[in-house]
């Protein structure tokens, strides 16, 4: 029956995993992704999909006198660049049309390589980044006329009626600064010989958009800290539904926007591998994320066709006759590394939470925010000493099941104990089966006189599942393992598909692991006298295997090498002499003395 009862389950398990994935291969496929133009500076949003760009501000704010000018020349672009970004001005709002990561490839090609198309930040886009919203004159509809332009520095100047306003760009790295980093200050000077009330400043962040076609967004997201604390709003938050959306139900009307009011003192627009962060000189006062259309040809159902921009808000003082005052900023357009974004000496403000190690609730009871960062940490000191960081994983594992031997012994030592006492354990439910304390009273007495903890062979598991936690917290975000080989191999950070069977894809680490998982429960006593338990923990690994099956190839080579390191552990353990327990010496305890086999009582 119990072979009977776990072949069912299996067979319905791997009937639901077909059931998703073909309803995902049937679903009408995303346009193909435009590579940024030199002659655009961005898509236009969705109509009625998504909401109009930018926060509004209220019209009895600003003494402006001049209303926004129609632009009818194209905008004029002019680059900058490093070895590290190639960042792409425009005259349309005086602004940052893309960055091009010099050293972040955009893809593989079929054979593996990385390709010379480099990943760019913010195309497709909603507004360039870092241009002005709702501001009469200057926001990213005015026409900037170019001041001046270096190697390392451009300067833009717009009038706007009684207002000038110059913005000035700097790639020139800077003490304290990354080398994914730049400087902004925007300008604000009154013409006037009367004090000049200014609207609400508004800075454009930039757009998220998924990594590719195979992307559903799911990391796409915008943050801000403020001061204490980070927050972050992910797009499924403006797609309505909750967690009833992820299975294609809504139960309300998306959000056309949200807003918060708090102290900004860093945000973020990000995706699963990069990020681009303002950090202002002064805190700011409000965010706001939109979810926005990027594919405007594409069904209002495609997911992969959305993404998320974000604002950051700031006051500006009235100015005196003749006066200026000036909004900086440092501004970072990178890869999500936890070693450059947690060097104190350059982010000085939690930037590091951009990682998100820990927001989520999963995340947070099991302390990913601690585990992954440490996880991560050795890792990448593993990898300055190995090449590669699938043997950097491998490595790693290693030596955390090195250190936590003992306790692991400990803990198989205590399951072979219990699994002696199994017998007896069902001698006392048969004696006190109508007296169900008792049975209680004396399982925990025989537990004592036989110095067997119930729960020592939870151990080894309670150990491993923080563990990983923080690799699966780790892997979701660490661009360090993008594109990195292994074996077959050619992105730890992505399934390792090596080719298709009708239709399904088929992952070779996934594989091993569950493999490990069945071998390793198959070796371990298994210390339950319960049919439904023992049946659960044999279908366990099947589950396992089936719900981590596209994950990551990072994360499986991890629980491959761990269920490895275990299997030859309980080899090991297995052929170790047997526990002796006093109930097997003679001295039985006082819940076994004169135990009468049930058809014998009454009789001589």
């Amino acid at each position: 029956m119990d072979k009977k009862n776990t072949v069912i389950g299996v067979l319905l398990l791997l009937a639901a995993m077909a059931s998703f994935y073909y309803s995902a291969r049937l679903a009408p496929p995303a346009p193909p992704r435009p590579a940024a133009s030199p002659t655009t500076s961005g898509s236009p949003l969705a109509k009625n999909e998504a909401p109009a760009v930018g926060p509004a501000s209220s019209p009895g704010d600003t003494t402006l006198t001049a209303a926004t000018p129609a632009v009818s020349l194209p905008a004029e672009f002019v680059t900058l660049a490093n070895d590290f970004l190639a960042v792409k001005f425009t005259s349309r709002g005086g602004a940052i049309d893309s960055i091009s990561l010099v050293q972040k490839a955009a893809r593989l090609d079929a054979q593996g390589n990385e390709t010379a198309e480099r990943y760019i930040l913010n195309a497709p886009q909603a507004a360039p980044v870092l241009s002005l919203t709702d501001f009469p004159g200057a926001d990213l509809h005015a026409a900037y006329a170019l001041v001046s332009k270096t190697a390392s520095e451009v300067v833009y100047r717009a009038v706007a009626g009684n207002l000038e306003v110059t913005r000035r760009y700097s790639l020139a790295k800077a003490a304290g600064q990354d080398d994914y980093q730049l400087r902004h200050e925007t300008t604000f000077r009154n013409l006037t010989d009367k004090a000049l009330l200014l609207p609400r400043t508004v800075f454009n962040l930039g757009t998220a958009a998924p990594l590719d076609a195979n992307d559903y967004g799911l990391y796409l997201n915008s943050g801000y800290s403020d001061g204490k604390d980070s927050h972050f709003i992910a797009r499924s938050d403006l797609e309505g539904g909750g967690f009833l959306a992820m299975l294609g139900m809504r139960d309300g009307t998306p959000p056309p926007f949200i807003e918060r009011s708090a102290p900004v003192v860093w945000a973020t627009v990000e995706n699963q591998f990069f990020a681009m962060i303002l950090t202002p000189d002064q805190p700011g006062t409000r965010v706001r994320v939109e979810r926005v259309k990027l594919f405007p040809l594409a069904l209002v159902e495609d997911k992969k066709a959305y993404g998320v921009t974000g604002y950051a808000q700031f006051e500006i003082k009235p100015l005196a006759p003749g006066a200026a005052t000036t909004i900086g900023a440092s501004f970072f357009a990178g890869p999500k590394e936890y070693k450059r974004l947690s060097n104190a000496n350059v982010f000085k403000h939690g930037e590091e939470k951009v990682m998100q190690f820990d927001s989520f609730f999963f995340n947070r009871i099991f302390f990913s925010g601690f585990f992954a960062p440490l996880l991560l940490t050795i890792m990448t000191w593993v990898h300055s000493i190995v090449p590669g960081w699938g043997w950097a994983i491998v490595i790693t594992t290693l030596l955390l099941k090195i250190v936590f031997l003992p306790l692991t012994l400990a803990a198989s030592r205590s399951a072979k104990r219990m699994a002696k006492l199994q017998p007896h354990l069902k001698v006392l439910k048969e004696k006190f089966k109508d007296n169900p304390q008792k049975v209680q009273t004396e399982t925990l007495k025989l537990f004592k006189e036989n110095k067997v903890n119930p729960v020592g062979g939870c151990i080894p598991i309670l150990i491993t599942i923080p563990f990983f936690i923080g690799f699966f917290s780790m892997l979701q975000s660490a661009s360090d393992l993008r594109f990195a080989p292994f074996l077959w191999s050619n992105d730890l950070s992505a399934p390792d598909t090596v080719g298709h069977l009708f239709g399904l894809p088929i992952n070779i680490m996934p594989l091993f692991m569950g493999a490990t998982m069945i071998i390793q429960m198959r070796l371990t006593p298994t210390p339950t006298t319960d049919n439904a338990q023992a049946t659960m923990m044999k279908v366990m690994p099947w589950m396992f295997t089936l719900f981590c099956y596209n994950f990551a190839c990072g994360l499986a080579l991890y629980s491959t090498i761990n269920g490895l390191f275990t299997i030859g552990q309980q080899l090991v353990i297995n052929r170790m002499p047997e526990p002796d327990l006093p109930i097997n010496n003679g001295a039985a305890p006082s819940a076994m003395k004169n135990v009468t086999p049930v058809k014998k009582r009454g009789k001589g």
